[in-house]
C-alpha cells in the first residue's frame, strides 16, 4: 500500500472529535497565510474556499457531513440560508470531469507554486479531511487529490 493510500485510510478511520480538532487547527494556521498571500483577509478566505469547495466537488456529490462542515463558509460567502438540497443540486453541476472543476483545479495548482511546503501540506490535509468526512475517500476524490499534489 502506498503512503498516499495509508494516509487516506488514516483519515477515513478518524472519529469526529479528531477530525474536527485537526480541521480547526489547520484552518486557523492556513487562513492568515493565505490572507497575506492574497493581500487581504477577504482574498485569503476566497482562496481557502476554493480549496474547500474543490474537495467537496471532487466526487461530484455533496454528503450531509460535507455540507455541515462547509455551511458556515457558505453562509459567510452568500449571506443567506442555503439548505442542503440547494447546495447538493449546485455541486452536481461540478462533476469531476467538468470544465469548471478543471479550471478550479488548474487555478489551485498554479497557486500552489506560491506556497511553501508547510502551507501545501496543510492544504492537502484539509482537502483530504473534507474528502474523508463521510468515512470514505472515493477513487474520484483520490484522483483529484493526486492531481493537486503532483
Amino acid at each position: 500500500m502506498t503512503e498516499f493510500n495509508k494516509l487516506c485510510k488514516k483519515f477515513e478511520e478518524m472519529d469526529a472529535l479528531q477530525y474536527s480538532a485537526i480541521l480547526a487547527k489547520k484552518s486557523a494556521k492556513v487562513l492568515p497565510v493565505l490572507s497575506e498571500i492574497g493581500g487581504s483577509k477577504a482574498d485569503g478566505v476566497r482562496i481557502f474556499a476554493q480549496y474547500v469547495l474543490g474537495a467537496i466537488a471532487a466526487d461530484g456529490r455533496l454528503s450531509e457531513e460535507e455540507y455541515l462542515i462547509v455551511y458556515p463558509l457558505l453562509h459567510a460567502f452568500f449571506g443567506e440560508e442555503l439548505d442542503y438540497e440547494t447546495c447538493k443540486s449546485a455541486i452536481r453541476f461540478l462533476k469531476p470531469e467538468s470544465k469548471e472543476l478543471n479550471n478550479v483545479l488548474n487555478d489551485m495548482i498554479d497557486m500552489f507554486g506560491l506556497f511553501d511546503e508547510d502551507l501545501k501540506d496543510d492544504l492537502i490535509i484539509i482537502c483530504m479531511l473534507i474528502c474523508a468526512i463521510d468515512g470514505k475517500i472515493t477513487p474520484k476524490e483520490k484522483n483529484w487529490l493526486k492531481e493537486l499534489i503532483a
